[in-house]
């Protein structure tokens, strides 16, 4: 089983890479293959270059693919499940992992009509994890979760993936009443995955 997992938070002292070091170790115990995308300390590169747009906008797909997309992709085709863990800035992903998908889901691979270029597979399970601030019921209550599931498991993820959820670890402003409950849930994902695949 290959698991990959995006990563999108700069700093190692965050509760969203505790997150992700717990990810790691639930998920190590399958004797699974995880890779990690890191996207902070691989330094990727979130906006598109006008040459890329050129490519994206006018879907003039002779034009060549950078070469740190090509590598995001081969991860992608490796994978059987996704797991994408950022944090909530701004009711949003980190800028850096919407640019993952303004240019790892580039034109006849991820969207588009395709006839001679490789298409995106499918991906069986596909699982955005955040860390929020704010608790789970407060951002139903002001419809920021909904808005935030919509984008990410309607868009971004899409038919893309067959088996698609998203898990708000909110509440992290008062991190010592909700630890115990979030780690609880990350403990289950294993499990979630086997039932899938």
């Amino acid at each position: 089983m290959n698991i990959l997992i995006v990563y999108a938070h700069p700093s190692k002292k965050s509760y969203t890479f505790q997150v992700l070091e717990r990810l790691k170790s639930v998920l190590g115990n399958k004797n699974w293959h995880i890779e990690v995308s890191d996207l902070y300390a691989s330094h990727f590169i979130s906006d598109m270059s006008e040459a890329e747009y050129e490519r994206e906008g006018f879907a003039k797909t002779q034009l060549p693919i950078p070469s740190d997309v090509l590598a995001e992709q081969e991860k992608i085709e490796k994978a059987d499940a996704i797991i994408f863990l950022y944090p909530v800035w701004w009711s949003d992903c980190p800028a850096k992992l919407k640019g993952w998908f303004d240019r790892v889901y580039s034109v006849r691979y991820a969207y588009g009509q395709n006839e001679t270029t490789r298409k995106m597979k499918t991906i069986p399970y596909g699982l955005a994890i955040c860390t929020a601030g704010h608790p789970n019921d407060f951002l139903h209550e002001i419809e920021i979760a909904q808005s935030m599931e919509k984008i990410m498991l309607e868009d971004r993820l899409g038919k893309r993936f067959t088996h698609k959820e998203m898990i708000i670890l909110g509440g992290t402003l008062e991190l010592e009443n909700v630890m115990a409950k979030h780690f609880e849930l990350i403990n289950k994902i294993p499990e979630k995955i086997k039932a899938i695949l």
